[in-house]
């Protein structure tokens, strides 16, 4: 899945989502098998147009880790990758990936859209950087245990599935002893407010704690898309359940010089609320 997406409550044409138009949008409890496979399918429909709207912000070979503009290149959360075996989870069409190829990392990008990694199989002939492709869901990952020294997303899986606790365990699987685990996610304050990027969007609409999911579903009551919201308790409680330890939470601010308006996001609001959420954690060791 591609990299920080717009978030709930986006504007989107009506008749994105195939197989048929979103008739009905809004937070409700949906079945999770429901809810986890629809984002194949959404993200195969809508590839080309996330990558036309997004793509110049996010580089065809740079690791952005949000849409602050926080980038790999100024923070170093991964640490030293030259040489170190890397996974990306949810890579979308692999931009970060691709950045870490060239400074060194033995990179392999996992997604489960076909159509975000076909992207990234032109990103790679159009740049000449090429990374390992392997379409795969985040919660079953087709690797042996232990295989990788570093793992990380940015914004990829974890907010579409409802168990993001079975991402942290497969990701804990394919880590080395001492490998870490790095993911950006939607700020969990960022639920309470309405996703508009000017001064409507500073007033909280809803509680904190209600845990629905946004789903968009069509006439036929058909999920389209869902996307899930955890508090910073469960985000927590989700990786220390997968034997992870928590080594930091970085929450970016805005910076002045980013007038980039991503769907809720903008600086407007980011210079008064956390748009974004960064969890380090690794596996003992």
């Amino acid at each position: 899945m591609p990299s920080h997406p717009t978030g709930p409550d986006r504007p989107r044409p009506a008749d994105a989502a195939a197989p048929g138009p979103v008739a009905h949008a809004g937070y409700r409890d949906v079945l999770g098998a429901d809810g986890g496979r629809a984002g194949r399918s959404w993200w195969d429909a809508n590839a080309a147009e996330y990558l036309d709207e997004h793509g110049e912000f996010l580089g065809a070979t740079d690791f952005c880790w949000c849409p602050e503009g926080l980038r790999e290149k100024d923070v170093h959360l991964l640490g030293e990758v030259d040489g170190r075996r890397v996974l990306e989870v949810g890579a979308g069409a692999a931009q970060c990936s691709r950045w870490l190829v060239t400074h060194g990392a033995l990179a392999v990008a996992t997604d489960v859209s076909g159509g975000m990694l076909a992207a990234g199989t032109d990103l790679d002939r159009r740049t000449g950087v090429h990374v390992p492709l392997v379409q795969a869901d985040a919660r079953r990952l087709p690797f042996a245990d232990g295989t990788f020294d570093v793992a990380f997303t940015s914004f990829g899986a974890i907010p579409f599935v409802p168990d993001a606790d079975a991402v942290h365990r497969e990701v804990a699987r394919v880590l080395r002893p001492g490998g870490t685990w790095t993911f950006s996610v939607t700020h969990p304050i960022r639920w309470a407010f309405p996703d508009d990027p000017g001064e409507h969007g500073l007033t909280a609409n809803r509680s904190y704690f209600d845990r629905r999911p946004y789903v968009e579903s069509d006439d036929a009551g058909r999920v389209l898309y869902a996307e899930y919201h955890r508090t910073l308790g469960d985000h927590v409680r989700d990786v220390v359940a997968a034997g992870l330890v928590v080594t930091d939470v970085v929450e970016p601010e805005w910076p002045e010089d980013n007038p980039e308006v991503w769907g809720g996001w903008g600086p407007v609001r980011g210079a008064r609320l956390p748009g974004t959420a960064i969890f380090r954690t690794r596996r003992p060791g």
